[in-house]
């Protein structure tokens, strides 16, 4: 069995958790031993993050992952002005900011000033591997990885609704950008704090969101059905 599906992750499973229970279906599909069925995702999502994920199956399209991963990516964010979060998502501890509440004028400016290509240092809290280890597994043993910046391109941040704290985003970005970093940065310039509270990734490349099943949807009898072509 050779080919892509488009799958919306949900709330709660890490990208690990979807390539595991696809390679499950199709090694009962095909009645052979899980650990000999090749699967792959392109994009890590968080676990609190939702939305499009391809996973890849079989040699010929597993060892095309960089290709699909390098992909531009397009998300719908929900952030919250004024908290911050120790993870800069909802999983973390939160603390409070004092300070006064911000017009949308002030979050349009800081908004213009994070797109274009910018320097973006990944956050600890992230499954970067630094000396061999996880990132989010030196953080959370209280270690603090050193993350080197990189260059990454914010295509455009749309706000779609604003009412001071909340506010809602459409990220359009390149790979390897990180838009729990995207909102930390946010909330610093403008002396309020903020923090991602729900993500969803509606796009990579020219595959939608639209076009994805539910991984429940997959299963030893339908997984086949739903595969695509590159």
């Amino acid at each position: 069995m050779q080919g892509i599906l488009l799958l919306d992750k949900p709330s709660g499973w890490t990208s690990f958790d979807v390539v595991n229970y696809v390679r499950r279906q199709v090694a009962r599909a095909e009645h052979k031993p899980s650990r000999s069925i090749k699967v792959g995702h392109s994009g890590t999502l968080d676990p609190f993050a939702t939305g499009l994920l391809i996973v890849l199956i079989g040699k010929n399209y597993t060892r095309q992952a960089a290709h699909f991963s390098g992909l531009d990516k397009v998300y719908e964010v929900k952030a919250r002005l004024g908290i911050v979060s120790t993870t800069g998502d909802p999983e973390g501890q939160l603390r409070a900011v004092e300070g006064p509440e911000i017009d949308e004028a002030a979050v349009r400016a800081v908004l213009g000033g994070l797109t274009g290509v910018i320097a973006q240092t990944p956050p600890a809290y992230s499954a970067i591997k630094v000396g061999g280890q996880r990132a989010y597994k030196l953080a959370r043993a209280g270690k603090s990885p050193v993350l080197p910046s990189r260059q990454v391109t914010v295509h455009s941040l749309i706000i779609n609704q604003y009412t001071y704290p909340e506010l809602q985003l459409t990220a359009r970005v390149s790979s390897g950008t990180y838009i729990r970093s995207l909102v930390e940065v946010l909330g610093q310039r403008l002396g309020s704090g903020a923090y991602t509270t729900a993500l969803r990734r509606t796009q990579i490349g020219s595959y939608s969101l639209s076009d994805a099943q539910g991984v429940n949807e997959i299963t030893p009898l339908s997984v086949e059905a739903f595969l695509q072509s590159q």
